[in-house]
């Protein structure tokens, strides 16, 4: 059987807070379409016979009925692929919930908050989705495989060995008991971080999301093909979709004596096209900085988001020598360090 398998697209995601420049909601918002017919296209060209979401395949509180619409219309196109979607914290399936009362195509199934088993020729699919903004047990340590002599695989929206109170909210299940229970491959998600052969023999896997939704989800993002032949073996592979990514670069402005300087500094920043930029600044700085400002001078649009970490350079003679009250504090300060170097110059030559 061969599958492809994501996980948290969050279509219609508002991308609060992403950057301080306008519409780059609206150009993500275009790619995660974009990308996510590219997943749907592969399943075509590949005759793929499973595809499994699992979890937070849109935002509950943002969603268009039109972007359901095209999501159904995408499905249309894959008659012959059975696709599974798991719900997740952020697309619950709860009573005004497009998985509720959408009319889905006839290809598609959507688990519910009681574990539930789909049984098939060679494979069982088993899935559980959240009924609910947080969970925090779905029962999963009291499921038995029932026929372990046919391909079994989870699909579930999961934190796995989930340690604090915030992640033992959605879904914490312990590695120990996915493994015990002997499925051929879970796909899971709401970790966007891609966890997929980080150990040997992983059946355990996170595809990451779709797209990336930000500078906290830096590098390539997109899907795990995987396929399980009739002996049991297992193989998958990440294949990158997503079309910008997230980058960070730091840039130490100590050296430098102007605004117009590091304006210029940054405009000769090679940035690729598929990137979109976050400038860290820091050392020490000359010179007062405005990050609203600066915007308006970039010509790069790929720099999105400018974080100020610099702190002042002080010329502390200059300041001790000021008549106000920081400048006495300095100057005294500066007599210490000045008392303790002679004492070590007198010790260093006793010693000596």
């Amino acid at each position: 059987m061969k599958f492809v398998h994501i996980a948290d697209i969050h279509f219609d995601s508002p991308f609060v807070n992403l950057s301080d420049r306008e519409n780059l909601g609206d150009i993500k918002r275009l790619e995660q379409r974009k990308v996510f017919k590219k997943v749907i296209e592969y399943i075509k060209e590949n005759d793929i016979e499973f595809l499994f979401i699992a979890g937070d395949l849109y935002e509950h509180q943002y969603i268009r009925k039109s972007t359901i619409e095209y999501i159904n219309e995408l499905f249309k196109e894959i008659p012959n692929t059975k696709i599974y979607i798991s719900p997740g914290n952020h697309d619950p399936y709860i009573k005004n919930s497009y998985y509720n009362q959408f009319q889905w195509n006839e290809n598609v199934h959507i688990f519910s908050s009681k574990i539930e088993k789909v049984e098939l020729e060679n494979v069982d699919i088993y899935g559980y989705g959240f009924d609910d903004f947080y969970c925090t047990s779905c029962g999963i340590e009291n499921l038995e495989i029932e026929n372990k002599d046919k391909t079994n695989i989870l699909v579930i929206h999961s934190t796995v060995d989930g340690a604090n109170l915030e992640e033992k909210q959605y879904n914490s299940i312990p590695k120990k008991i996915l493994e015990e229970k002997g499925f051929d491959y879970v796909a899971t998600g709401h970790i966007h971080k891609l966890d997929y052969h980080t150990y040997e023999n992983q059946k355990i896997v996170y595809p990451g999301s779709l797209v990336s939704l930000g500078f906290d989800e830096l590098g390539k993002h997109g899907m795990i093909v995987g396929e399980i032949k009739e002996n049991g073996e297992l193989k998958t592979e990440f294949i990158p979709l997503s079309e910008n990514n997230f980058e960070e670069i730091e840039l130490d402005i100590t050296d430098y004596i102007s605004k117009d300087e590091l304006i210029e500094k940054i405009n000769d920043l090679e940035i690729p096209d598929n990137s979109f930029i976050k400038i860290i600044l820091t050392g020490k700085r000359n010179f007062e900085i405005d990050r609203y400002e600066l915007y308006k001078l970039l010509t790069n649009e790929r720099i999105i988001k400018i974080k100020d970490h610099t702190k002042i350079q002080y010329d502390l003679e200059k300041l001790a020598n000021s008549h106000t009250l920081k400048g006495l504090f300095v100057k005294e300060i500066l007599k210490e360090k000045e008392h303790a170097r002679r004492r070590r110059f007198r010790n260093d030559r006793k010693s000596s």
